[in-house]
Formats: structure tokens, sequence, C-alpha cells
């Protein structure tokens, strides 16, 4: 008994005023790395989609601050509007990290409208008879979804209905919206102090690719070029950034659509009639406008001093099972736009063209003319070479003649390189059943070559697994667990193989 009287006069006193939060703001970062991931869907021979990209990136920032001793909330403006909060890792604080939040929506239209609501505003109003342009206080009085209505001196006005041509003048901006993307920080500091943090976060809305140009010599070897196409979607642009990008594919359980914080669009709807509303840009105003999308810087070169011109290119690195390429210059990834760095610069390579089909019984497939070469450094080769389309040029009369469009695929040091270049014109095959009986069937198998050279021609056989092909009038060989006929039709000439086609089981 003798404790209660203490215990309710504890209860009584008054309680301690909380320390006020801090607050301390990074603009920007002091130095960036950018790491592009390739999309997962996306095959080599598929363009990327520059409206929604499907790759990401790693980004890591350095920045320097001072921090207060005690609860502050650091604020680091201008990371990436793709980023996965989740992923965020910040080092380098004495307490680290208590919260993290993306916590600041991106200015657009959209999202300027929804915070304005019950706010004044300038409605300005271009009448479509005479073109006269008047101004007058509005109120907002709705949400971005539907009709916008606004409430004036007359009353209640719907706004681009009875032929006028509204937009909307925005006296500021206002609270908790951003120009930048912006993550915060909690953090209990015991002591006050100037650090350097680091912060690593994954962003979607990146992708990248190679681009390969062949060009045809008549040595039979060929000129090999190749750029590495980097592509941002994202609304924030890393100035001076160290490049690289990573070729094979990354496994990741997420593969989420992330919207875009805040949209974007802002369309107003009158009398079920969609309108798209023209918003004025508020004060202040807003950052430089990013470059077009589709846009491309070709950053092959970099100017030292405006005197030398130094070639850039990417280097290959190893990172595991997975290939690193590294640009060796700090260059700017820009919002909504390209950049293309050299990947290979002209390289001589030995290739061999020969033409070739699939072989399906009494049917076959088309011919197609094709280049083959042995990725390895006799061959003028020898790196991992990520997949992505390629053109290939013949020269004709002294200039390049476009001789098809291709891909390929990833390949590593060692493997070959085959390029499918066009259907071939002056190449045909036909084949026929000549014979059949108890379980088997035999077929023939005929290339005719209009070309005044002679070429050389491989049929692929397509046979079921339960099935055997055997007693082959040709040269057959083993390849990628097929058998493959492989001949040289003479100039104006004809080819032909027969085989028989045997059910083992089944």
């Amino acid at each position: 008994m003798a404790l209660r009287p203490l215990v309710i006069l504890a209860a009584l006193l008054p309680a301690a005023p909380a320390a006020a939060q801090q607050a301390v703001t990074s603009t920007a970062p002091d130095s960036v790395a950018v790491t592009i991931y390739r999309s997962p869907q996306r095959s080599p021979e598929q363009a990327m989609q520059l409206s929604w990209l499907g790759g990401y990136a790693l980004v890591t920032e350095r920045r320097t601050l001072d921090i207060p001793a005690g609860r502050a909330t650091i604020r680091f403006e201008g990371v990436a509007g793709g980023m996965l909060p989740e992923s965020a890792l910040v080092t380098g604080l004495p307490a680290g990290a208590r919260e993290k939040n993306l916590d600041a929506d991106l200015l657009t239209p959209r999202s300027l409208y929804a915070r304005a609501f019950g706010r004044p505003v300038i409605l300005r109003r271009q009448h479509g008879g005479t073109g006269a342009v008047t101004e007058e206080p509005a109120i907002i009085r709705s949400g971005p979804d539907g009709g916008v209505i606004v409430q004036t001196k007359q009353g209640f006005e719907a706004a681009n209905c009875g032929g006028l041509n509204d937009s909307l003048v925005y006296p500021e901006v206002p609270e908790g919206l951003s120009a930048k993307p912006t993550l915060s920080v909690e953090t209990d500091s015991p002591t006050a102090g100037r650090v350097t943090l680091s912060l690593s976060y994954l962003a979607w809305g990146f992708d990248w690719q190679t681009n390969y140009v062949m060009k045809m010599r008549e040595d039979g070897r060929a000129d090999l070029t190749a750029w590495v196409t980097l592509a941002s979607s994202d609304p924030t642009s890393f100035p001076d950034a160290t490049l690289a990008v990573v070729g094979g594919k990354v496994n990741r359980e997420d593969q989420r659509a992330y919207p875009r914080r805040g949209g974007g669009y802002l369309r107003f709807n009158c009398f079920f009639r969609p309108l798209a509303q023209n918003m004025m840009a508020p004060p202040p105003p807003p950052p430089p406008a990013p470059m077009a999308a589709g846009q491309i810087i070709v950053t092959a070169r970099r100017v030292e001093e405006r005197l030398q011109d130094v070639p850039v290119t990417v280097v290959e690195e190893g990172l595991g099972d997975l290939k690193l390429y590294r640009v060796p210059v700090t260059s700017t990834v820009a919002s909504n736009a390209q950049k293309q760095v050299a990947f290979i610069a002209g390289r001589p390579i030995k290739v061999d063209t020969y033409y070739a089909a699939d072989l399906h019984g009494d049917s076959t497939g088309d011919v197609s003319a094709m280049l083959r070469s042995k990725n390895r450094s006799e061959d003028g080769l020898g790196l991992a070479l990520p997949g992505g389309p390629v053109a290939v040029f013949e020269t004709l009369a002294g200039e390049p003649v476009l001789a098809g469009e291709s891909s390929i695929a990833d390949r590593a040091i060692g493997e070959t390189v085959k390029i499918r270049v066009a259907p071939a014109t002056q190449v045909r095959i036909a084949a026929r059943e000549v014979a059949n009986g108890q379980g088997w069937n035999d077929f023939e198998v005929t290339v005719s070559n209009a070309r005044p050279q002679s070429v050389d021609f491989e049929g692929r056989l397509i046979v079921d697994d339960s099935d055997k092909a055997e007693r082959s009038t040709g040269r057959l060989v083993r390849e990628d667990g097929r058998s493959v006929w492989k001949t040289k039709v003479p100039a104006n000439g004809t080819a032909r193989l027969r085989y028989r086609v045997r059910r083992v089981g089944g």
C-alpha cells in the first residue's frame, strides 16, 4: 500500500516534451555508378520497347553530408523514380537506419491536381468563338478522375465544356510534391559529424542490348562492329556516372510490373467525352526537360580539353557465371533517353558462308544463307558475346548494301556463332519418298545451285526420338543432338542424299 500514492503521483506528472525531429537533405550524390541488367523477358532479336523497359539497374551513390546528434530524417533527393525501396541499402550511418521511405510524390499534372483539391487556382479560358482568353479565381472541387469541377464566383462549373478550352494555373506547389524522387531515412546518431554514406538500390525502367554490324570482305573475312545501347525510361538523370552492363540472365523471383509513382497523365471527362487537359506549369520552374525518348547519344569518343579524341570501348570483366561489360569513362545516363558506346570496333573475323535447311522426310524447310564463326581469338573473336540483332552488309560497286538482318544468342568463348542472313534465292531444295516397307521409309533430297560458284550446304535431319536415320548416301555428322548432312553443291549443279528412317521404338 505504501507504493500506491507514488504510482498515482507519477501518472499525474506532465510528460517530458519529445525532442524535435531534425531534417537533413542531400540534394545530389557526390558520385554514382549505374549497372544495367537486361530484361529477362526480352529475347535477343526483340527490340527494346522504350515506353516500357523491362530491365532494371543497380544504382550505387556516394553522398557526403553533416548529420546532427539524436534522431533525424535524412532525405536523399534525386534517386531513381523507379526505385524499389525495399532493396535500398544505406551504409556509413553511425547508428544505422531505423526506417526508410520513398516518400515524395513526383510533380506531375495528375499529382499536382490531386494535391490542389480545395485550394485556389486560376482558371484560364479560351473561348472557342472569339478566341479571347480570360482568367478568374477558382477552387478545385473534384478529384483527378472524371469531370473537373471548379467553383467560381458564378457557382460550380465543369471545365472544358461548352466549347471552352480551359487550363489551370497554380500559384504554388502543394506541400509534399517534389520535382525529384526522394528517399528518406530515419536515424538516431549518438554524435554529430560529417559522414560519407553509400546508398545502393535496384530500380526498374532500364534495359540494354548489343547491336552488331558485319561487313563482308572479299578475302573470306568480315569486319565486325558492335555497339552497346543503354536505355532509361526513368525521370532521373545520372550525370558523370560510372557505367556497366551485365550479360546473361539473372534470376529474379519478383517480376512485378511496378507502376509509376503518382501517375503522370491527367485526362478530364466532360459529359462522358474524354478531353486531355492542358496543365500550366507552376512555380518554381521544373528541372530541365528530359531528352525525348528515342534520341540516341553516341559516346564512342570522348573529347579531352577539346584537343584529342580518345576511343572509348566497353571492357569485358568476369562476374561469376555472368559477364560484366564496363564503360572505361564516366558518362551521363539521361532520363528517357538512349546512349550507345562501342563494344567491338571494326574487328576482322574469320567467317564461313554456307546454306542450310531442315529435312523433314518428304518435306523441307526453307533454304537460308548462313554465316558461321568460332568465338576464339585465332578467328578474331575470343570474348563473350551478348545476344542481340545483327545487320550484314555486302559490298556492291564499292558501296555497302544490306544483305540481311538477323540476331545471335549469347555466346561464350569457344562456342560457334551462327547467323541466318536471309532466305536463299539461288539455292533450292526438294525432297520425296522413294521407297517404304515394314517400319521404314526411304527419302531422297535434291539440292540445286543456280550460282556460278560452288556452295556448301548443310541439311539437318529432323527425326523423331523413337526413329533412327541410317543407310545415308552422304556424309552425316552429329551437331547439337541432330544428324547433319554436309555436302558441296557444284556451280549450276545439284547434290543428292538418300537415307532411310527406321522406327526403332514406340
